[in-house]
């Protein structure tokens, strides 16, 4: 990844669960439209709604730049599907896909699969286990693993298939387990999907630094987010993109956006309540300090009507909103090298011939 000081326009993000817009495709389609770079879905556990990776599979097929990421609990799901999931993910959007990786301390969610409950410190070892499993097995095909061979009858190449040889370390706090691999689908398209989480999961003690590519930031209010960003870029360094969190209500269809919030459920995050002009020139100071936004809007369909008319336009003439990137990847958008494969005898063989 650049270093901070070697970037310039930063990135928006939308979240697109939990705003009063029931089709899918025409909120995915209406973002991208205005010029986001990045759509999530949260995974909120509603009766008799798919959850949250189901949801950005079928976004996914029906969008040509914008990133689909969404949220997949690490503690309450089976590792080894988790990864095959989202490596599916990027394959149906195209190298778009991304994962926001969070540890749920729920009891409702334990005993829906009937183990035991996960708090404290334990989340965050199944957080990194979880993490440490998908990039293996992403690793586990190397990228001309499929070879099609019709002459000899072979698919694959099977020396370029690997194990993952996962194991819990000793002191893992949960029921221990292991994955031996190799995965089910070839490697994802991005070779590695960019991974995200929360900051307070992310840092000596918990998740390692270098097992996520991003962190999601937040405070209590507009006016203290920016000093957050700089201290998680401190504590965390460079090597991680820094995501701010902001909940937005705008004034809007003869509303004010003061009369409006009454109606969005408090979140316990950021949130700018104000005039279009008033949320652009607070991006524009965000987006000097973190990589990217991550826009949550009270009701989607309204405040990204004055998002796209009013806000990303006089963002980008500033100049501290970049283009969408056409036909990128979210490793792309994320300023990400392409990954290299820990396996790799292709490598390997270079390395060893002096090249």
């Amino acid at each position: 990844m650049s270093t901070f000081e070697e970037r310039k326009a930063g990135f928006l993000a939308i979240e697109l669960d939990d705003a009063g817009y029931g089709n899918i495709a025409s909120a995915v389609l209406a973002a991208e439209s205005a010029g986001f770079h990045v759509a999530t879905f949260k995974d909120t556990p509603d009766a008799g709604r798919v959850n949250a990776l189901q949801r950005a599979a079928f976004a996914g097929p029906v969008t040509r730049t914008i990133a689909v990421v969404p949220e997949v609990d690490t503690v309450y799901t089976e590792p080894f599907h988790v990864s095959t999931q989202l490596a599916s993910l990027d394959y149906v959007s195209g190298g778009r896909a991304g994962w926001i990786a969070t540890a749920a301390e729920s009891p409702e969610a334990a005993a829906a699969v009937g183990r035991s409950f996960v708090q404290g410190e334990a989340l965050a070892q199944e957080a990194a286990a979880s993490i440490e499993v998908s990039r293996r097995l992403w690793d586990s095909w190397e990228d001309d693993a499929v070879i099609r061979d019709v002459a000899t009858g072979r698919y694959i190449d099977v020396d370029k298939l690997h194990y993952a040889d996962f194991e819990t370390p000793a002191d893992f706090a949960g029921p221990a387990y292991s994955v031996k691999g190799p995965s089910i689908i070839p490697r994802p398209l991005q070779g590695q999907l960019p991974v995200l989480a929360v900051a307070s999961l992310v840092g000596e003690g918990l998740v390692p630094v270098e097992a996520v590519d991003a962190v999601l930031v937040t405070a209590p209010t507009p006016e203290l987010l920016a000093a957050e960003v700089r201290d998680v870029r401190a504590r965390l360094g460079s090597s991680v993109a820094i995501v701010a969190e902001l909940d937005v209500v705008l004034d809007a269809r003869g509303q004010t956006a003061a009369a409006r919030s009454g109606a969005a459920g408090e979140t316990g995050q950021a949130r700018f309540v104000g005039s279009a002009a008033g949320l652009t020139d607070l991006l524009d100071s965000l987006l000097r300090e973190a990589d990217g936004v991550r826009i949550h809007p009270a009701t989607l369909d309204v405040e990204l009507e004055e998002l796209s008319r009013l806000v990303l336009p006089e963002l980008r003439r500033r100049g501290s909103l970049r283009a969408p990137i056409q036909d990128g990847t979210f490793r792309n958008v994320l300023g990400l090298a392409p990954a290299e494969n820990r396996y790799s005898t292709t490598a390997a063989a270079t390395v060893a011939a002096g090249k």
